[in-house]
């Protein structure tokens, strides 16, 4: 079982997206019959049925093994990953593209950009899946505290400007054997369940 997996087809996303087969799914990060999920959701064997067939013809869920019950032979199923991704990719013609309005101060273009990286790595993580490789990724994950819309400002303009020096230090046009690497640097404010006041809004 992948921890996530990337889901990249229309009608794997819907499927998906369906109250009872995402009840399912999370059901089945632990492998389990439609009689034993029938006993947990509080539906019917057969209704279970029909929708762990749409679930395993989209490969959301497989077959673990098969146990002989008597005159019935119980399939054990399992989801595939413990979590999913739907990639904006199935979205098609109408997915986010930051090359639409590039503004580094725009929190839309930040969308985009953020589904264009889900869209990018989800490519990628399935096809080192298939490949049985590893992937080489980094990432950072922090919170800071502005006192000020300034300091905030001027924490931007400082970090532009490093990540520009490191880019001018490490790219190189002329390796040939080089591979390409896209970088995406974003500062946003940390969502609060509290309601935003229109101070807020305007900083």
């Amino acid at each position: 079982m992948q921890d996530v997996a990337v889901i990249d087809d229309p009608e794997a996303a819907e499927a998906s997206l369906d109250p009872v087969r995402a009840r399912l799914l999370a059901e089945l990060v632990e492998p389990g019959s439609a009689t034993t999920l029938s006993q947990r959701v509080g539906l019917p064997r057969q209704k279970i049925n029909y929708h762990l067939r749409a679930l395993e013809r989209h490969g959301l869920v497989e077959l673990v093994e098969e146990r002989r019950k008597g005159n019935v032979t119980e399939r054990i199923m399992r989801a595939t990953a413990g979590s999913y991704v739907i990639s904006p990719q199935v979205l098609g013609d109408v997915q986010p593209d930051p090359r639409r309005a590039p503004d580094r101060l725009s929190a839309r273009w930040l969308l985009a950009l953020a589904a264009r990286l889900v869209r990018d790595v989800g490519e990628l993580v399935t096809g080192a899946a298939r490949a049985r490789r590893r992937l080489a990724t980094f990432a950072l994950d922090g919170e800071i505290r502005f006192a000020s819309a300034g300091d905030r400002a001027a924490f931007a303009e400082e970090l532009a400007s490093a990540v520009a020096s490191l880019v001018a230090k490490y790219h190189d046009e002329t390796a040939v054997a080089g591979r390409d690497h896209r970088l995406v640097v974003a500062v946003h404010p940390t969502p609060s369940r509290e309601p935003e006041t229109a101070a807020d809004a305007r900083e």
